[in-house]
């Protein structure tokens, strides 16, 4: 029992990550340009690869669409660090963005087969964001985690823009 619970102490403090308190503040003046309408869509596909091989799918899951601001950008270093992947069981338990950061932030659910789109999407630099977690809801650890990816829209596309949300 006392073994098990080192284990338990070492996992979580393993777990811990040092988040840096923000220093650029939100700007809705510069996250303006996700309220635009513009003519790109971005079509994606959201996943983790099991250590077995399995694909997970983020069925169901809500996929975020983010202005690049400096606020996002220092948020992201913060949680993400020089990684697009975060494990679940190093999810921040304090994080409170601004609200105004979430205003500016566009949703779309992934389809059963992770599958995602935004329409008349605006020029600009965007991440994009996703859970994807599996196991047992009452488990003491669940695995997948949190992903993103970045993705710059110019307006002159001729095609969709494809974004995979794996973590790699």
């Amino acid at each position: 029992m006392k073994v098990w619970v080192i284990i338990c102490a070492a996992l979580a403090l393993s777990a811990c990550v040092e988040r840096k308190p923000a220093t650029v503040a939100f700007s809705v003046e510069e996250a303006a340009f996700i309220k635009k309408s513009g003519t790109t869509t971005i079509t994606g596909h959201a996943f983790r690869t099991k250590p077995s091989g399995v694909v997970v799918n983020a069925a169901g899951e809500v996929i975020r669409l983010i202005p690049a601001t400096a606020y996002a950008r220092e948020r992201f270093e913060n949680l993400y660090g020089k990684r697009k992947y975060i494990p679940h069981r190093e999810y921040p338990r304090d994080d409170n963005p601004d609200p105004a950061y979430g205003e500016y932030t566009r949703t779309t659910k992934a389809e059963s087969n992770g599958r995602f789109i935004f329409q008349n999407v605006a020029p600009g630099t965007y991440f994009l964001t996703t859970q994807i977690i599996w196991g047992d809801e009452d488990a003491l650890f669940r695995e997948g985690g949190s992903v993103y990816d970045s993705v710059t829209v110019t307006g002159k596309e001729t095609e969709a823009l494809h974004v995979i949300l794996s973590g790699s």
